[in-house]
């Protein structure tokens, strides 16, 4: 019965994750990031796309064709030439798309579907890691719920990228991790299994995502901590005939471990450095200033990223009111909850069922967020910039929260406390309740694009072109990597999306007549032909060449003609051609800054 019951609610969990994942799949617009992930995993390359020339909406979207020709060796060439990341998560996807064979209208699903199914298996796969660590079906049971709800893991499941893949994977070498930590407090050798298992684990981790080493780093200095607990008698050890025999073969077998997985990963080592794409590629993580902003930018990234993992209302609206009434819900929210959570890991560390498991977990995540800072204020790279890779311990904190939650759970009366202020009490089901529900609505907020909106959005920027030019167009950004092409690339795919529902235009043609949202009210506006567009390549000593080539471009072309420059990082003067910059100012856009000239 009991059994029972508790696969009843697995499968909840796991619906609940399936619907918040699944629905409006398809309807965010695409950013850049996912551009490199759909073209590489068809086995396209982006080099096919003219530079230094106008080129029309079918050459600009090529790369986004389905090619049955191309295989895995085309997604390796492109890929490990082309980009910075490793090949795994590419050659699957390369396979999830050969399985559907995507056309124009469903390449967007399935390219997301799959991040989308990864996510939802990380809910059933949390909770018997939980259930294990813990040896507690509730905490299992916790910690699948919040996998479920989790805005934060709503998020990356639903773009088309490689994060809920590097989630099984971390959740995988975490158990490895965690059935180590208990045989190290046994004294009991590491099974070879789990040996072999941890390393092979651990080599696909690294070769889905290079950040996954920061993964491995953290659990390292989980491990340290389990031996720091057990030194001072935090840990008791078990009394064993065989203690020393059992200490030595573990210190073997772990270093077995760490000298594999070394081994795996300094394979992709030399294709790392030889990757002349890699420092452009990742420069936007790079604080080259040390000004007072820069240095507590950090800190409140990271706590952004912190919070979203059980709290996010439509803060991102455009709707002020909205704005303010989400941002105080949430702050009330986490003055609520805070001090029952805090004084909930309290409890979890000094109950000895639970004690090496806070203690793995809470090691681990303390860890990952050291190694964080480090980089930041160390080295001068900035990850919390990117809220995505905090995935390399974001099944720690889903895990912390399962035993939190637990704990809360089964106390009848708890108080949320701020210093000597008053107390508010409520019982521990209700405040687990609260908690999840507001997930709940968090995960919703995310999966209805009100929440982790796309930093570029096509969606708005498209519109204001067709509202305020009447002419033919060509549009224009600098190039220097397959991040601009993505950027002209996520223009170009909202002009040929249908605004009838979700449906696409038939061909790369253009749409006759749409429907948009223009200044918050929806017009019927008249289609016009499908624009041009210029990627100017962009040299870091000379950008003034970039510039030439605008100005040779601009003379070929047939007058009149509205110029919008997006992103253009290079000087020009366009007075020769007769262009004039549009003297209203027009609505700003994230993502493209972009100014407006009318060509006589």
């Amino acid at each position: 019965m009991i059994k029972n019951k508790q696969l009843l609610l697995l499968l909840l969990w796991t619906a609940i994750a399936c619907i918040l994942r699944f629905a409006h799949l398809d309807s965010k617009p695409l950013w850049t990031d996912e551009f490199s992930t759909l073209v590489f995993s068809l086995g396209n390359s982006f080099r096919g796309v003219p530079i230094d020339r106008p080129i029309d909406l079918p050459t600009l979207l090529q790369p986004l064709q389905w090619n049955p020709d191309a295989g895995i060796a085309h997604v390796l060439n492109h890929l490990l030439l082309e980009s910075n990341h490793p090949p795994v998560y590419f050659m699957l996807a390369h396979w999830w798309m050969r399985l559907f064979g995507p056309s124009e209208e469903s390449l967007v699903w399935i390219g997301r579907s799959l991040p989308a199914l990864l996510g939802v298996i990380s809910v059933p796969a949390i909770y018997f890691l939980g259930k294990f660590a813990f040896n507690s079906r509730l905490v299992g049971q916790c910690a699948a719920a919040m996998m479920a709800v989790s805005p934060y893991g709503i998020y990356l499941a639903q773009e088309a990228r490689h994060y809920t893949l590097g989630i099984l994977l971390v959740i995988s070498s975490l158990f490895c991790l965690t059935l180590a930590a208990k045989k190290l407090q046994k004294r009991v050798p590491i099974p070879i299994w789990t040996v072999l298992i941890w390393v092979i684990v651990n080599c696909l981790g690294i070769a889905v995502h290079y950040f996954f080493t920061l993964t491995l780093c953290a659990e390292a200095i989980a491990l340290i901590g389990v031996l720091w607990q057990q030194f001072n008698g935090k840990l008791p050890i078990p009394k064993s005939q065989q203690l020393n025999i059992g200490r030595s073969q573990i210190l073997w077998r772990l270093l077995v471990v760490a000298i594999g997985t070394l081994a795996g990963g300094l394979v992709w080592l030399p294709v790392f450095l030889s990757n002349k794409y890699g420092s452009e590629l990742t420069n936007w993580i790079v604080s080259g200033d040390r000004t007072f902003v820069d240095l507590i930018s950090p800190i409140f990234q990271a706590l952004a990223g912190w919070i979203t993992v059980i709290s996010l209302l439509p803060v991102e609206s455009s709707n002020l009111t909205v704005v303010i009434a989400s941002a105080i819900a949430m702050i009330i929210f986490l003055f609520l909850v805070l001090p029952i959570l805090f004084s909930a890991i309290k409890t979890s560390l000094n109950t000895p069922d639970s004690r090496l498991g806070t203690v793995i977990f809470g090691g681990f995540v303390l860890g990952a967020i050291l190694l964080f800072f480090s980089f930041a204020y160390g080295l001068g790279i900035d990850l919390t910039r990117g809220a995505r890779y905090n995935f390399v311990y974001f099944p720690g904190v889903i895990l912390l929260l399962g035993a939190t939650f637990a704990v809360v759970f089964n106390t009848p009366t708890v108080k949320s406390q701020w210093f000597n202020l008053r107390a508010i009490e409520l019982t521990g089901k209700k405040a687990v309740v609260l908690i999840l529900v507001m997930g709940f609505f968090s995960g919703v907020t995310v999966n209805s694009n009100l929440g982790y909106r796309k930093y570029y959005k096509p969606d708005l920027f498209v519109p204001i072109i067709r509202e305020f030019s009447k002419v033919p167009v060509l549009i224009s950004t600098t190039q220097k990597t397959h991040v601009e092409i993505g950027e002209l690339m996520g223009i170009g795919w909202e002009w040929q999306r249908r605004k009838f529902g979700n449906g696409f235009c038939n061909g790369f043609n253009g749409c006759n007549g749409w429907t948009e949202e223009v200044r918050g009210k929806k017009e019927k506006v008249k289609s016009l032909n499908s624009p041009l567009f210029l990627l100017a390549n962009h040299q870091r000593d000379t950008p003034e060449i970039a510039g030439g080539i605008l100005d040779k471009t601009l003379s070929q072309l047939k007058r009149p003609l509205d110029l919008w420059l997006v992103n253009f990082r290079a000087p020009v003067n366009l007075a020769a051609q007769k262009c004039q910059i549009e003297s209203r100012e027009l609505p700003a856009v994230h993502g493209y800054e972009y100014q407006v000239y009318h060509c006589d």
